[in-house]
């Protein structure tokens, strides 16, 4: 085969049935719109609302932040193609996509570690917490995620720029990926796989070890409260967190855990959309629904702009 400049590469996405096609753009496209107007929400009531200035919604508008831009780093281009049939993306655009979408990714795993930190200071050492989890220390944490984002995304997609293409320009997948493009290179892609594989597994241990920590410690000292009721109101501040660390990480490890086959492949892109598209849309429901504090900024908010209009 030989080799050639690829300037654009054939997105297969996940099927080929008009109507499958006509069903899956329409639920993306409200999965979407919930995803958006859901994160926007938390971020604008984090901004306005002085009693979510604490550590928790500072990561919280952050976190909104982050499953804001992974969903449309991915969704809309894939909407377009939906919509347009025009499966074509640009090389330049495909090596952007995938920038901004491993970026964007790991730097959520490194902030719920965070977050779980910043639960397990606010169960074991409730006195301490505003000392320990002040402004400076929040922001420092915050810039930490994305530096280390940048220092594992950043070295294997640098050499990758390198890679050149063979007769193949068929990336099987509904976004720029990592493993489908190294898969159609004709380049020596072993440096590079091995890169990507220690930066994701890197990323994975630290933070799944972070969080297994934090809420074995959470966990130990919650039992030790006398009364249920103490219990209960103290799994309840910790609860959204878990649930979205469990779906995150769930959603990761039946990817990579399993073995891979032609089978495989086609639900591995089916988990990659629910971690893209359902995941954040779901995402501010969990911590909406469950926290007390985040229901009355928003009912406190809604009679507030209902009150404005009647003047």
């Amino acid at each position: 085969m030989k080799n050639r400049t690829v300037t654009t590469f054939i997105l297969l996405g996940l099927t080929d049935d008009i109507r499958l096609q006509t069903l899956l753009f329409i639920f993306l496209l409200f999965s979407y719109m919930l995803s958006l107007s859901g994160n926007l929400t938390i971020i604008t009531l984090t901004l306005i609302d002085p009693h979510l200035k604490t550590p928790m919604y500072i990561f919280l508008k952050n976190f909104s932040f982050l499953e804001i831009s992974l969903t449309t780093a991915c969704i809309p281009r894939f909407l377009y193609s939906l919509s347009s049939g025009d499966k074509s993306i640009a090389y330049a655009a495909c090596i952007s996509q995938l920038l901004f979408i491993d970026i964007f990714a790991v730097t959520e795993f490194f902030l719920l570690a965070i977050m779980s930190y910043d639960r397990y200071v606010a169960i074991c050492k409730p006195l301490h917490y505003m000392t320990i989890m002040n402004s400076r220390v929040c922001k420092n944490f915050i810039f930490f995620c994305w530096v280390a984002a940048l220092i594992i995304v950043l070295p294997p997609i640098s050499l990758g720029l390198g890679l050149e293409f063979c007769d193949s320009d068929i990336v099987d997948h509904f976004c720029c990926d990592a493993a489908p493009l190294l898969k159609i290179s004709c380049s020596d892609t072993w440096l590079i796989e091995q890169m990507v594989i220690a930066g994701a597994v890197l990323t994975f241990i630290i933070t799944f070890v972070c969080v297994v920590l934090s809420y074995g410690y959470i966990i130990k000292t919650i039992l030790r409260f006398p009364s249920a009721k103490q219990r209960k109101k103290a799994f309840s501040t910790c609860s959204s967190h878990m649930i979205v660390v469990s779906i995150t990480y769930g959603s990761c490890i039946f990817i990579y855990v399993k073995p891979s086959s032609k089978d495989n492949v086609a639900i591995n892109k089916g988990i990659s959309l629910i971690i893209v598209s359902i995941s954040p849309m779901l995402n501010p429901f969990i911590y909406a629904l469950r926290n007390k504090q985040v229901k009355q900024a928003f009912n406190y908010s809604i009679k507030k702009v209902a009150f404005l209009s009647k003047m």
